[in-house]
């Protein structure tokens, strides 16, 4: 009876564990792709002049960023975290509801900037320069199809990457070295993802030069690969605190699991 009990116990756990995970992926992915659509220049932020590295002849590289790159770190931290747990088949699982819940948002969104905005919400925004809020609001909102299949392209694209590598990583370096194959996995798919996505969205669909492309790209590759070498301690510390939820014994059962699972 007792061991009935601790392992309706140990699978409400571990129920819980992939809910809360899953709502940590799920909100992050979301909110990326949605501020995504904004490039930021990272030296300004910080009141530095631009870096201007020459690149591609008269071309010069700064440090300009897609908005969305700001919290991404955590999506994929949290991928690791998950394929560590509970397998490729877990991050397959919300890989594709969170891609799925994507493209249900673009689409809310889509729906809702096409709404007749009320006069009276025009007129109390339009200040002295007679501001239009209702563009700007559909211009910051509503993003073009070439940026919502280049993102779920992207997205779905360096997921499967980053859980395949990782995979891979784990079974040449066994249950420790969780650093190894969490960077590993993510220098790996983010090498793809940084430069999908834009090619897809602001090269075949828009008006971005080849150099344009090449340089947010790598700068975004950049910045992705220093923070999940700078997160690595937070990774350590989120693998403390869920085996410590678990238990120890649990936790290892757990993980030996995952790692046996097919992706396919």
């Amino acid at each position: 009876m007792a061991d009935t009990f601790e392992q309706a116990s140990f699978q409400s756990k571990k129920r819980n564990l992939f809910v809360i995970l899953s709502g940590i992926f799920l909100t992050n992915a979301l909110l990326a792709e949605i501020l995504g659509v904004k490039i930021f220049s990272a030296e300004k932020t910080l009141g530095l002049a631009p870096a201007q590295i020459p690149m591609f002849g008269d071309y010069v590289l700064d440090f300009n960023l897609t908005a969305g790159v700001i919290i991404w770190p955590i999506v994929f931290i949290t991928t690791d975290i998950i394929n560590e747990y509970f397998g490729k088949k877990g991050v397959r699982k919300i890989s594709f509801l969170t891609a799925f819940f994507i493209l249900y948002s673009f689409l809310v969104i889509f729906v809702v900037t096409k709404l007749t905005p009320a006069d009276f919400w025009i007129e109390v925004n339009a200040g002295k320069n007679n501001f239009n809020i209702n563009d700007a609001y559909s211009l910051i909102f509503r993003q073009g199809l070439g940026i919502i299949v280049g993102s779920l392209t992207a997205f779905l694209v360096g997921q499967f990457l980053d859980v395949l590598v990782f995979q891979k990583l784990r079974k040449f370096t066994g249950e420790g070295k969780i650093w190894l194959r969490a960077t590993g996995s993510t220098l790996v798919s983010q090498l793809i993802d940084s430069y999908l996505v834009l090619g897809i969205a602001f090269y075949l669909f828009g008006n971005w030069s080849f150099e344009q492309i090449v340089s947010v790209g790598t700068i975004n590759y950049i910045y992705k690969g220093v923070i999940a070498i700078i997160l690595t301690p937070l990774l350590y510390l989120a693998h403390g605190l869920i085996d410590s939820y678990l238990g120890k014994e649990n936790a290892k059962r757990v993980t030996e699991e995952a790692a046996g699972k097919d992706f396919f």
